[in-house]
């Protein structure tokens, strides 16, 4: 039995769904419905004022042919944080193998209120990572989203030369897409990361968008409040939109600057604190 050369075996990879639905019942925000499946987790710790939802992946991180899916909804009046308990971890992928794939879905009902502010994504370098993000919002809903990007850890001396991955985030309102945001980042582009229209030599970088009515009167005082001298950010409002850019040398500067921005949006709806609770600053 021990005559023939062994098969190569393959990788096991990680798959796994979580979900979670919440209304406004008897004047509080409760949960409806909590699934969760695979190596995909979703917990609601105890805050005070709108829940939090925390999404978690048990896997450690993502690689080449791991699935993982994230979804929340909220029903009409309901106010809810979405977040995820660590940053998630892109690591190098198998030569061949299919890119990771995370789809984060949410559905917003009118006069809801969304924020959905996962912790960073770190890219080691090989790895290969697809993102979909769609944020479907009714009526008058609202929304807060910030997503960032590190390429390694500084501090690690990690440096990122091949890579893949493709991030697209799509905000629609009422079936019409109302913010459409991508970013493609491979080798190429990596090799021209010194240039002003690229990363210019960013190591992190971020969006954090308000979509709400009216959302393009915070542009006006987030372009006055004082961020890190390590971040570059732009401020862009129009059309019940406000989104800033944000890119700097590491991650730690980054988060410091996203959290200062954070607190002046949140504090206008209804959240004790800056950021959800599960972040460290």
């Amino acid at each position: 039995m021990f005559d023939t050369a062994p098969s190569p075996g393959l990788h096991q990879r990680a798959h796994g769904s979580a979900s979670a639905a919440l209304s406004l019942r008897g004047g509080a925000v409760r949960l409806d419905r909590l699934r969760q499946q695979g190596c995909a987790k979703a917990f609601l710790p105890r805050v005070e004022g709108p829940p939090e939802v925390v999404f978690l992946n048990t896997a450690g991180g993502l690689t080449g042919g791991d699935r993982l899916r994230y979804d929340i909804e909220l029903g009409p009046g309901a106010h809810a944080t979405a977040t995820t308990q660590t940053a998630e971890r892109a690591y190098a992928a198998t030569p061949g193998a299919t890119p990771a794939k995370l789809h984060v879905d949410a559905r917003v009902a009118a006069g809801a209120t969304l924020d959905w502010l996962p912790q960073e994504t770190i890219l080691f370098d090989r790895a290969s990572l697809e993102r979909h993000t769609r944020l479907e919002l009714q009526g008058d809903a609202s929304l807060l989203m910030c997503e960032a990007l590190v390429l390694g850890r500084a501090a690690m001396g990690e440096t990122v030369e091949t890579l893949n991955l493709f991030d697209r985030r799509m905000v629609t309102r009422d079936g019409r897409p109302v913010l459409v945001d991508a970013v493609d980042l491979d080798t190429a582009s990596l090799q021209r990361r010194g240039r002003p229209a690229g990363l210019a030599d960013a190591r992190a970088v971020a969006t954090l968008a308000l979509v709400a009515q009216g959302a393009e009167d915070a542009a006006t005082a987030l372009r006055g409040i004082a961020l890190p001298e390590a971040v570059r950010a732009g401020v862009s409002g129009w059309d019940g939109k406000c989104v800033v850019r944000l890119m700097a040398k590491d991650g730690w500067p980054l988060r410091v600057a996203l959290a200062t921005l954070l607190g002046h949006l949140r504090a206008g709806r209804g959240t004790r604190g800056a950021l959800p609770r599960v972040w460290q600053i």
